[in-house]
């Protein structure tokens, strides 16, 4: 809970979409150890449901999506050294390896960790006045976990500036490197944010359960271990009830209707 016995992470279902909402707006959404089992809880709830067919993260207020590690004593930065993992880094390691579509609804300053969460997402939608940056080099840190991803989304040359600076860049050049798919005016952000949620949510939930799961293991495969693996993928999903009804929509020439199988 936050210190106003608030929940953390607040969690809704909106049609198909479940909706994971950063609830620390008095702390710019900072992450903690509760932000963080949040938001896990979030996405497992979303698999959990079979009617839940995209989720979208953001945050509550207008004012920050997320400030990063929250940087007061034992808050964000409090490492058991006797683990091997860390529950931020568990976090991208789960979401990465979801099966549901996820878009990231930036509605305010995103920074530091905060960036990582943006990039977790397969897609992202931000406000235009929205600052962005990487900051850690500026408080003797770097964004060690954030580059893991970050570094797959946006140029090299682009990816040093970004973390060797420190310095703050606006939703242009943020979409201008690859890390948005749009920035829209403030008042747009949840009409566009709807628009990318509706053309995921009509689209077959097996197709893109699988083409998530191909994507994420290809990643780290060759083109000629890549094209082996779709060889079998591809036969496999054609066999699916999914598969079957859009071929025969189609061919009728009407709306599909996915069971998700």
């Amino acid at each position: 809970m936050s210190e106003t016995n608030e929940p953390a992470v607040r969690v809704d279902k909106r049609g198909h979409a479940l909706w994971v909402t950063i609830n620390r707006p008095d702390k710019r959404n900072a992450i903690n150890k509760d932000v963080v089992a949040g938001i896990r809880d979030g996405w497992r709830r979303a698999h959990a449901d079979s009617e839940v067919r995209v989720i979208v993260l953001t945050a509550a207020g207008d004012k920050a999506f997320c400030a990063g590690g929250d940087l007061q004593p034992g808050a964000g930065f409090a490492f058991d050294l006797s683990q091997p993992s860390i529950d931020y880094a568990d976090m991208l390691r789960e979401v990465q390896n979801a099966t549901l579509p996820s878009i990231a609804r930036i509605n305010g300053v995103c920074v530091a960790g905060g960036v990582g969460l943006l990039c977790m997402t397969d897609m992202a939608v931000a406000a235009d006045h929205v600052q962005f940056g990487l900051p850690e080099v500026k408080i003797g840190l770097f964004p060690m976990q954030v580059l893991s991803l970050l570094q797959d989304i946006v140029p090299r040359r682009t990816l040093r500036e970004w973390c060797l600076t420190g310095e703050p860049f606006g939703a242009a050049e943020a979409r201008e490197a690859g890390l948005l798919n749009y920035a829209v005016p403030a008042d747009e952000l949840d009409a566009k944010t709807q628009w990318l949620v509706d053309r995921l949510a009509g689209k077959s939930p097996t197709a893109l359960r699988r083409g998530k799961y191909a994507m994420r293991a290809m990643a780290a495969m060759s083109f000629d271990e890549g094209i082996a693996y779709t060889e079998s993928q591809i036969a496999l999903l054609a066999m699916t009830e999914d598969a079957r009804e859009g071929l025969a929509s189609f061919n009728e020439k009407r709306k599909p209707v996915w069971t998700g199988r």
